[in-house]
């Protein structure tokens, strides 16, 4: 981790939505962002990657971190090709490095948080889709602040 405080943008890439999040290495945690609508049956594009670069100007990210998703025994699995190449066209586009980290089952704790913070009264709206998305880009976020990394 850097010895300054950085803000990092986190991405929960998907087929339907990419959930966002931002947060800093002072602090170790994130704030879910509103997730990103993929335009129906196509891969992100240019709109995609223009928000996710507006989101990163405007928040001072200094890095953006993607979840790659992959099987129970570490394999990868159909979306991993997919999250590699969206990665793997941020770099090409932003300035910022990026880097990946292991997101098995972040939507999964995503979504129990989320029930959590509901069930204790600290959430008022009903968790949906959307918010689980951005709920596993703070998961994603807090695993790499706390040295899940990957390769770039």
């Amino acid at each position: 981790m850097p010895d300054t405080p950085e803000t990092i943008l986190a991405l929960d890439f998907g087929a339907r939505r990419i959930g966002v999040a931002v947060g800093t290495a002072l602090t170790g945690t994130g704030r879910p962002l509103p997730a990103i609508e993929v335009r129906a049956g196509q891969a992100p594009g240019d709109v995609e990657y223009e928000r996710i670069a507006a989101l990163a100007r405007a928040h001072g990210a200094a890095r953006i971190v993607v979840g790659c998703p992959y099987n129970a025994d570490g394999s990868d699995g159909p979306q991993t090709t997919r999250a590699r190449a969206f990665a793997a066209g941020l770099e090409r586009r932003s300035p910022l490095p990026v880097h990946r980290v292991d997101e098995r089952y972040s939507s999964l704790e995503a979504g129990q948080r989320l029930r959590e913070r509901r069930a204790s009264g600290q959430r008022r709206r009903r968790v949906d889709a959307a918010a689980i998305d951005s709920a596993a880009a703070v998961v994603i976020l807090e695993r790499w602040l706390a040295g899940e990394r990957q390769g770039s």
